[in-house]
């Protein structure tokens, strides 16, 4: 089963919220929901790099997700939103943030190009959500999963 493909109807357990991908000009927002087998990365809205034009863009998309119930209806909002199953993901780490770094989510998972990873950002207002990484750390699809938190050296800074 491909990773868009359809499959019963999974409820949503978790939620990264408020992270974004640096793409070559433009600002991706994510939000990533946690089912029973898979993640649903679900984008949320674009907004150019620059200082001067930057906007989150994606705060109609987060009122809509909160909505959504299952993971089918998530993945219906946009035609970029895409399911991964939890048991093809190679690695979750968490980088914590601090005053001067926003924290940094990677996934790492295997499908049919390989691997794929993408490195998300925390928005100023996100939290970092470490309780989150340490639940999916205990999860029996991500035992094989490389899960981790790293805080930083410094972290007053």
């Amino acid at each position: 089963m491909s990773q868009h493909e359809v499959r019963p109807s999974a409820s949503v357990e978790g939620r990264f919220t408020e992270w974004f991908r640096n793409r070559p000009t433009s600002l991706e927002f994510w939000e990533v929901l946690i089912g029973e087998d898979r993640l649903a990365w679900c984008f949320a809205g674009e907004s150019f790099s620059s200082h001067l034009l930057r906007a989150d863009m994606g705060e109609s998309t987060r009122r809509a997700l909160d909505d959504c119930s299952t993971i089918e209806a998530a993945i219906g909002l946009d035609e970029r939103n895409f399911a991964v199953p939890l048991s093809s993901v190679t690695a979750l780490r968490l980088r914590e943030g601090t005053r001067t770094r926003r924290a940094r989510l990677t996934l790492t998972w295997d499908d049919a190009d390989g691997g794929t990873s993408w490195t998300l950002s925390n928005t100023n207002r996100g939290d970092d959500q470490a309780d989150l990484v340490e639940t999916l750390a205990e999860h029996d699809a991500l035992a094989g999963a490389d899960v981790e938190i790293e805080s930083p050296r410094l972290a007053f800074l």
